[in-house]
């Protein structure tokens, strides 16, 4: 990770482990409805999004057939994609607004 896909990285895992509002939930489906359909399904299993059950980086790997290396590398340029996008800025903008 990097310091612009740093955020959206830690807001998934947090997500995925303390769950999530309906509200969070209805913007990150809206965010990763911007992904090819496979890379969105990856991006919902390495985090455990929406109660899917969280899987290794092997077991995504092996289901799309690809070598663990390859799957981060692509989990990783898919994260970018969507941490360059107005909609997560938007998001983390109210994240941000609703701490302070």
């Amino acid at each position: 990770m990097d310091e612009l896909t740093n955020p959206l990285h830690t807001y998934l895992v947090t997500m995925g482990y303390e769950g999530s509002t309906h509200e969070q939930e209805h913007q990150m489906e809206h965010l990763l409805a911007l992904l090819e359909p496979a890379d969105e399904q990856s991006i919902v299993s390495y985090y455990g999004l929406f109660d899917e059950p969280r899987l290794s980086l092997a077991e995504i790997a092996a289901q799309r057939g690809q070598q663990p290396a390859d799957m981060l590398a692509s989990i990783s340029r898919s994260l970018r994609r969507l941490a360059i996008t107005p909609e997560w800025q938007l998001i983390l903008s109210h994240q941000q607004n609703t701490k302070q």
